[in-house]
């Protein structure tokens, strides 16, 4: 159930944030150039009961989810600061300063969930219209990258260390029996795996190993017995029978109990050889640098993601500009896709271009290159690096929130340099004016 909507017409006797706060701040441009009406009309109908507390704002839910990946903070801080930084408030919609916090942190799941991946797609939609004509632009790069999920490094001992406590969870909170809770013995394990590197200790940990599996496929099978048919732990059961009979050289492992779909991919690089999460496509502007395209994969080959991309880039732009795309070598196969030209630097020269042709292709191929640390911004700056929404789902909003809050930034940027300039030109005339006025005083100066 929304909540009725405050009389905004009349002025307030107390501190008003609209008079008060320097207009010429990039947040407070963006507050008043993002289309808050498309979000409200398009989630209003998510909040169809009538019965309950009234919701919080969509304007303020909205905004602080921009807010959260433009600071690159979580949702327990972006709850914080929005008590104390009036900029935030009146982003999201505050007409005057109130120093609570808006919300509980878990009400940004809650909303998120509700609106789910069109909802995202809606704010990465705003962000990239935010641009204008930039984001209209006949030439764009593709690359993916990977973002990594929030679990730590697999090992076969983490998960089978891991089923046995959700096993004794399980019958602590069935109220099962357990003939025997292992609680030394895995004590005595633990101290055996220790130093597993070191010659002398290697058959012992391996050891350890093998009779902590054994130990974690007794408590499945008890607890297996001791449930009722078709229970609510059915599923979790079968995770666990798969992470016990899967091998080495399995493909489609379970890598995590608590995020079952994660894949590994490889990295090849000596300092970190394998990647943990899923494969992200982004498609951007060449010419002007907006995001047109932000999507989650699992793990395919990198040319198959294009078409898919390219659709849910059509789809937010409104209309196809995108004529060439440039990608690297790992594009190999189709060379287009309906009316966009699919393009990838070739080790040999194609005779049947102009030498212009030619040279132009080069220059693309080599802007091409602008798009690595497009994706390390990501990274770094809006909470790509690491994924800690959970299930699928969550990786493909985490990605258009990342796209979106890079857009969003990519003009508070431009505006905040554009006073500048202005500034620096104002301030150039003011001194040119001055050295004319005082140019008979200056030759004195000079000739003492």
């Amino acid at each position: 159930m929304l909540s009725k909507k405050k009389d905004t017409t009349q002025g307030s006797m107390f501190f008003g944030l609209e008079d008060t706060l320097n207009q010429k701040h990039p947040m407070y441009i963006l507050a008043n150039n993002v289309n808050w009406q498309l979000f409200e009309d398009s989630f209003a109908p998510l909040y169809c009961s009538d019965n309950g507390r009234p919701a919080k704002p969509i304007r303020l839910m909205v905004g602080l989810l921009i807010l959260k990946h433009l600071r690159n903070i979580s949702d327990e801080s972006v709850v914080e600061q929005w008590s104390e930084n009036v900029y935030y408030q009146y982003f999201c919609g505050q007409k005057e300063f109130i120093p609570v916090e808006p919300c509980e942190a878990s009400e940004l799941v809650h909303f998120r969930h509700r609106i789910g991946e069109s909802g995202i797609e809606l704010i990465l939609k705003e962000s990239i219209r935010i641009n204008g004509n930039d984001s209209h632009d006949s030439t764009a790069s593709i690359d993916t990258t990977v973002q990594e999920k929030n679990i730590t490094f697999p090992t076969d001992s983490k998960l089978h260390r891991n089923i046995i406590d959700k096993c004794r969870k399980i019958a602590e909170k069935e109220n099962l029996p357990i003939r025997q809770s292992y609680t030394r013995t895995l004590k005595k394990l633990s101290l055996d795996q220790r130093f597993r590197n070191h010659p002398r200790n290697k058959w012992k940990a391996r050891k350890a190993d093998r009779k902590e599996k054994t130990i974690a496929g007794r408590l499945v099978r008890e607890l297996e017995r001791n449930l009722l048919p078709n229970s609510r732990y059915e599923s979790q059961i079968d995770l666990f029978k798969r992470i016990l009979s899967q091998k080495k050289s399995d493909n489609n492992k379970i890598y995590s109990v608590h995020e079952p779909d994660v894949q590994c991919i490889s990295k090849g690089k000596e300092h970190k050889k394998y990647e943990f999460g899923n494969k992200v496509s982004i498609i951007y502007t060449q010419t002007t640098g907006v995001i047109i395209g932000a999507m989650g994969f699992r793990n395919p080959y990198d040319g198959h993601t294009v078409e898919p991309a390219l659709e849910q880039a059509e789809r937010l732009l409104g209309k196809r500009t995108i004529k060439t795309l440039i990608g690297d070598r790992g594009y190999k196969g189709k060379r287009q896709i309906n009316e966009t030209t699919i393009e990838i630097p070739k080790p040999f020269s194609n005779k049947k271009q102009s030498q212009y042709q030619q040279n132009k292709l080069k220059k693309q191929f080599r802007r091409r290159a602008a798009i690595e640390p497009i994706n390390g911004h990501l990274k770094t700056d809006h909470r790509l690096n690491r994924n800690f929404y959970k299930g699928i789902t969550g990786d493909n909003i985490n990605v258009m929130l990342a796209a979106a809050a890079f857009n969003f930034k990519r003009m508070m940027n431009k505006w905040k340099s554009s006073f500048w300039l202005q500034f620096k030109m104002l301030f150039d005339i003011m001194i040119d004016r001055w050295f004319t006025q005082n140019k008979i005083q200056l030759k004195n100066i000079w000739a003492f």
